[in-house]
């Protein structure tokens, strides 16, 4: 009898299955959609520009396919992105406070930036990507 795995044995059989080259072609895209969000993510950080402390904004970083995340970023912390992905974190070994940023606790208000940014961002960024991997699709056709 098998396990459940939720589906995630077959989506990796299908990823498997698409043609390096169209893989490869939407890198682009992907970073391209991803450096947007994050720049919105930057300018809605909030930052205390009285204090020394390191800047939430500087430690927003895109992190790219088979590439290593920041240390202690959120969400998640430090982790190898998957091919065909790329990640968006706030903070790092400096700042280790964008989770609080975003949704607060009992002494501070939350300050979203993260998330509105990613919502505002995202249907365009789904068409562009979709876009991308439909071209390249059309001019990988029938290559072996």
């Amino acid at each position: 009898m098998r396990s459940n795995d939720g589906g995630i044995s077959r989506l990796k059989k299908r990823l498997k299955a698409i043609p390096q080259d169209v893989r490869e072609a939407t890198v682009p895209s992907l970073m391209k959609n991803a450096n947007a969000i994050a720049n919105t993510m930057r300018q809605l950080a909030p930052d205390d520009p009285a204090t020394d402390a390191p800047d939430l904004n500087s430690s927003i970083a895109v992190t790219g396919p088979g590439e290593q995340t920041p240390e202690y970023s959120q969400p998640g912390g430090a982790m190898t992105v998957p091919e065909n992905a790329v990640a968006i974190t706030a903070g790092n070994t400096d700042v280790r406070y964008p989770h609080l940023q975003e949704y607060g606790n009992s002494k501070h208000e939350a300050q979203p930036f993260f998330w509105p940014a990613f919502r505002l961002h995202k249907k365009k960024a789904e068409r562009s990507i979709k876009g991308a991997i439909g071209r390249a699709v059309k001019k990988h056709w029938g290559k072996p």
